[in-house]
């Protein structure tokens, strides 16, 4: 693979996130082939590609959602924990955002927020609901605070999930495909967020197939094929001059110019 191709933007720290020669199978199929990735803090990396390449196990394994079958991972100095309490402790300091929006459906939308803050975090229920009715404001849904999931439109209801992974404070955020299951007008109200939280400095890792949000969000865009991360680059760079065959052909046929 390429060395990663070095833009101003990336810090001189230790990177937050490193992947190295990280594999995955399912049964004959090789999901992820050697992956090498190294995510500075408050950096946005967006994975964009065909289904099917990799993208959305790739940002799973970072919380280990997936398992992996070699290589190795660490976050902020640490190696992955493999189970247990450990990793129900990295879980916190790994926010995820998936598809489906995952909220308890008996919990308000204020004890979604809550909820992990108090069990996870140890955070008193006082200072939990601060933090909770802060986070909603933050992400637009204060005034929703008192409702049920279920009353609430699926833009709203991802960004009480965004609320409630922010709450844990955590050092990353793992997003998949966190719009591709909204009504288009819905898209953007979820987007606007989480460009506010890169804007914030927010070290994000992002799969999406929302090419408007890569361009103007990601600082890296990292484009995958069959298992591989065959071109990354800055978003200004990887849209007007791809490098390789297999990017030039997935933009002619997602970008209508």
């Amino acid at each position: 693979m390429t060395e990663n191709p070095v833009d101003d933007s990336t810090p001189a720290a230790a990177p937050l996130v490193v992947l190295n020669g990280v594999n995955k199978h399912y049964g004959a199929l090789h999901v992820l082939q050697d992956i090498d990735l190294r995510i500075a803090q408050g950096e946005v990396v967006v994975l964009i590609g065909p289904s099917g390449s990799g993208k959305s196990t790739l940002c799973r394994t970072i919380n280990r959602l997936e398992t992996i079958d070699s290589g190795t991972i660490t976050i902020d100095g640490r190696p992955l924990p493999a189970e247990g309490k450990e990793l129900a402790r990295l879980r916190a300091e790994v926010g995820m955002v998936f598809q489906s929006f995952n909220l308890f459906a008996h919990k308000t939308v204020l004890e979604n927020v809550v909820i992990g803050q108090v069990k996870v975090r140890k955070v008193a229920r006082p200072q939990a609901e601060k933090t909770a009715r802060e986070l909603l404001e933050r992400v637009g849904v204060g005034a929703q605070a008192d409702k049920y999931p279920a009353q609430l439109s699926g833009g709203q209801q991802q960004r009480v999930a965004i609320a409630r992974a922010l709450a844990m404070k955590p050092k990353v955020m793992l997003f998949d495909e966190p719009t591709s299951a909204l009504d288009p007008e819905m898209v953007n109200e979820v987007l606007e967020v989480m460009r506010q939280l890169a804007a914030d400095g927010m070290t994000m890792v992002v799969v999406t197939h929302e090419m408007g949000f890569a361009r103007s969000a990601a600082n890296r865009v990292l484009f995958m094929a069959d298992g591989k991360i065959v071109e990354q680059n800055t978003p200004d760079a990887f849209f007007t001059a791809p490098r390789s065959e297999r990017a030039k052909d997935f933009l002619s046929k997602i970008l209508h110019h």
